[in-house]
């Protein structure tokens, strides 16, 4: 499965000089589902990327260099795709549901970094948390998570 998912990748950007071979398909899948949620609401600001860079770093513990990177893999990926499909097929066929949860919490940190939750945001968050087979409750349950940490912050 994990070969399908770079050779998808590997067609998406044969004709840049990014080297998705090395990219690892989880993180990718990860750092796109946390881009759509960036940018949205249209306002891709600095507040966003900070905690897009500290939500990727804490999830996958990445050099800078790396996580970089992927980042700009994931926002060239997001911007060519029609759907959120290959993302969260990815999510679905290699994440376990602790990754699944660890995931949302992450997405729900991202939307509330500038302090305002806009409506695009948690409607985004709960497509993606439907799409990845995750209960209302943990949904709900990863909210209330991000944001006491925010709160805390």
């Amino acid at each position: 499965m994990l070969e399908g998912i770079k050779a998808f990748f590997s067609e998406v950007f044969e004709q840049s000089d990014v080297d998705v071979e090395k990219t690892d398909p989880k993180q990718l899948a990860a750092a796109a589902l946390m881009i759509e949620i960036a940018t949205i609401d249209e306002h891709f600001d600095a507040t966003e990327i900070q905690a897009l860079v500290k939500e990727l770093q804490r999830q996958f513990d990445l050099d800078s260099e790396t996580l970089h990177h992927l980042i700009d893999i994931a926002r060239k990926q997001s911007d060519q795709s029609t759907s959120l499909y290959q993302f969260t097929r990815c999510v679905n066929d290699e994440f376990s549901h602790q990754e699944k949860f660890d995931l949302l919490i992450g997405m729900w940190r991202i939307a509330y970094a500038d302090n305002n939750l806009d409506k695009y945001e948690e409607y985004m968050v709960r497509r993606v948390t439907d799409l990845i087979h995750v209960s209302h409750g943990d949904f709900i349950r990863a909210k209330k998570v991000a944001q006491e940490q925010h709160i805390q912050e």
